[in-house]
């Protein structure tokens, strides 16, 4: 058999249900190297988010980065269109006071 006969590697890639290649659209190959701590705690979000794979829950945490980049986005275009008088607060809404926002910046979630 020579090269030009040679068996064509077939796709590692698994199907999703309910989803088309196509529809996938296409995809790449990205490496990351994570330290130990870091491998330890990804598995850790695995386990309790139920995500069946590493690439499942990298995607997710891209995902979460691009909202959140989005946000700051969006937070950065009413600080420009504003300027220095800042965004108008919602009519009935009092600006908070140093002990009101000492208390918000103590609070855990």
């Amino acid at each position: 058999m020579g090269p030009a006969a040679a068996p064509r590697k077939r796709s590692a890639k698994k199907p999703v249900p309910g989803r088309s290649a196509a529809a996938l659209g296409p995809s790449r190959l990205a490496q990351v190297r994570l330290r130990s701590d870091e491998v330890q705690a990804l598995q850790e979000v695995m386990r309790t988010l139920n995500l069946k794979s590493t690439s499942d829950a990298l995607r997710e945490g891209l995902r979460l980065l691009a909202r959140e980049a989005s946000e700051v986005g969006a937070a950065e275009e009413i600080r420009t269109f504003y300027g220095r008088q800042g965004a108008p607060l919602p009519d009935g809404v009092t600006e908070p006071g140093d002990d009101e926002l000492a208390a918000a910046d103590e609070m855990e979630w």
